[in-house]
């Protein structure tokens, strides 16, 4: 029988929405009816059963053997490829812009999209707009993390907060090896990752394409 694997940053948000949903329950088969008490029990069901559904963490394992090779690090929709000018890190040099909007029913854990050494990492605060507008990127709370090829490519990999999330994960840090089939962090609740690439990225998704996270391959670094 398959069962569900939750992510470790889910734990602790379950168990206290399973102890706060107890207590409230109990409180309605003291105090009310039995249909009262029946109905509240099938809501309480279906909330947490969506939040266990949201912290689901399937086990995705990629085999390549082409490092130059880009995985998608989140599942989620491609709402941007375009040039844009880089300000946070590359000083306004040109890079190819992917970005993936993650709604409340992706897997919102976020993976490693190449194999290398983190270089940079960042947390921003900001606001919470709606993460497919193009300001969000800009604007919105997020974390940036710079990751090193072994041939010395950088990329660079912004996770964005959306309306409703509220929180970034990131476990990425200065120096810290990385290697794909690795999560670089999570987001709770709906959010984006954008991708910043080199003008001589071969890009291999289109807009409105689907990804899945360390499994779709999006581009090729000209390595």
């Amino acid at each position: 029988m398959r069962h569900i694997r939750i992510h470790k940053e889910g734990k602790f948000i379950l168990l206290s929405l399973l102890f706060i949903l107890f207590v409230f329950n109990l409180i309605i088969f003291i105090q009310y009816t039995g249909k009262t008490f029946a109905i509240n029990t099938v809501f309480s069901a279906m909330i947490f059963a969506f939040f266990a559904y949201f912290f689901r963490n399937p086990s995705r394992i990629i085999e390549i053997d082409d490092p130059s090779l880009v995985v998608a690090p989140a599942d989620g929709t491609i709402v941007a490829i375009e040039p844009v000018e880089e300000h946070e890190y590359f000083g306004g040099e040109k890079r190819i812009q992917v970005s993936i909007f993650m709604s409340v029913f992706n897997v919102h854990a976020n993976w490693y999209p190449v194999t290398g050494t983190v270089i940079k990492s960042t947390h921003h605060e900001g606001r919470h707009h709606v993460a497919y507008l193009p300001k969000s990127s800009t604007e919105n709370e997020r974390s940036t993390v710079v990751i090193e090829t072994p041939n010395k490519t950088q990329i660079l990999l912004r996770q964005i907060a959306g309306a409703l999330a509220r929180r970034i994960v990131t476990y990425a840090h200065p120096g810290k090896p990385c290697h794909v089939n690795e999560h670089l962090g999570f987001i709770k609740f709906g959010s984006r990752v954008d991708l910043f690439f080199p003008l001589d990225t071969e890009i291999y998704v289109k807009m409105g394409e689907k990804t899945v996270g360390n499994e779709t391959i999006i581009a090729r670094l000209n390595e």
